[in-house]
């Protein structure tokens, strides 16, 4: 069975008193509900020792937003995969579009820090997604295509079954807009197929694909019942436990 998750990324948000307060009430939320779900959060850096001795037990996984394709050396403002291991974090996001629009990321970077991940026993979230100009240019399966096997396809069998993929629509992040549940299993369907295609049937199918683009407790559901879809990247919505306990809750 594939793992079900939903991950809230926070993103540059939050102070470090509404986020302690945020984390400790998902917390609560957590030990007096009955979830059929991973709950993974990615808060801001500065934050995830705190979040650490918060979730002490690994009652919720804790990822960075970001990690160096380096091992360490002069690359002021990095956060290395050694670093991230030592103080016990799940894993990293990797290849997040707004990475790729400001900071330049490719999928070649993306494929360094993915292996570094795996090295270190962190998980990876590689996040691929089509932007609106090549969805209208009917690119969006190539475009997925091709950054699902530059940045993945060096690994091993065994190795890209311990990634997790997110697949966001660039023009639906943040932009209120959202994949159609049929869109997004669509793309789902043809990534899980790539990945088919080269480690077989058996190895696709143990690979969590999520889906991350303006998800919201009125969508969940919805999006969350497609056979390829396996959870969410959350962004806006994780921010207010309100919403994304709702989106939590569309798994039961």
């Amino acid at each position: 069975m594939r793992r079900k998750i939903v991950a809230g990324n926070w993103k540059m948000n939050k102070n470090v008193i509404d986020a302690q307060q945020l984390m400790i009430q998902l917390l609560s939320y957590k030990n007096t509900s009955t979830t059929n779900c991973e709950i993974w959060i990615a808060p801001p850096s500065l934050y995830l020792m705190m979040a650490k001795d918060i979730y002490e037990k690994d009652e919720i996984g804790v990822f960075s937003q970001d990690m160096s394709e380096y091992e360490s050396g002069a690359y002021t403002g990095e956060l290395s995969a050694d670093m991230l291991e030592s103080i016990d974090v799940t894993g990293s996001l990797i290849g997040h579009s707004e990475r790729r629009q400001y900071h330049g990321e490719t999928d070649s970077h993306c494929n360094r820090k993915v292996k570094l991940a795996l090295d270190k026993g962190l998980i990876p979230v590689y996040c691929n997604g089509e932007t609106l100009e090549q969805r209208k240019a009917g690119q969006h399966f190539e475009v997925v295509k091709n950054q699902t096997e530059v940045a993945l396809f060096t690994l091993s069998a065994e190795e890209i079954k311990k990634v997790v993929i997110a697949y966001e629509p660039v023009w639906a992040i943040g932009t209120g807009e959202t994949a159609s549940p049929e869109q997004a299993q669509e793309i789902h369907a043809h990534i899980r197929s790539i990945i088919a295609a080269k480690y077989g049937q058996e190895v696709a199918d143990e690979v969590s694909i999520l889906y991350g683009g303006s998800v919201k407790p009125d969508n969940a559901k919805e999006i969350f019942s497609q056979p390829d879809i396996d959870g969410g990247l959350i962004g806006g919505a994780a921010l207010k436990l309100e919403d994304f306990s709702k989106i939590i809750e569309a798994f039961n």
